[in-house]
């Protein structure tokens, strides 16, 4: 943290969700598997933190692309409902 960015940066938790999210799965229960093994996170608790990350301008910095992609997805979903 600093006088020019006064916001905290990302933790390590944080920047490890974005980080495997940004990985490609096989299936959704693949990928709940390793969400408990890998992160030791609930499915259910994986995916709140994501989606606060999604709206996070530091989450923004730190993985663009991905966070781009995902609120894509979130988006296209709202629209849907």
């Amino acid at each position: 943290m600093d006088a020019l960015n006064p916001r905290p940066p990302l933790g390590e938790r944080e920047r490890a969700v974005l980080a495997f999210e940004g990985r490609g799965w096989e299936s959704p229960g693949a990928k709940e598997r390793a969400v408990r093994e890998e992160l030791d996170l609930a499915p259910v608790r994986y995916y709140q933190l994501l989606n606060a990350l999604l709206d996070d301008p530091r989450a923004l910095e730190f993985a663009p692309v991905t966070v781009n992609r995902l609120r894509r997805v979130r988006d296209s979903k709202r629209r849907e409902r």
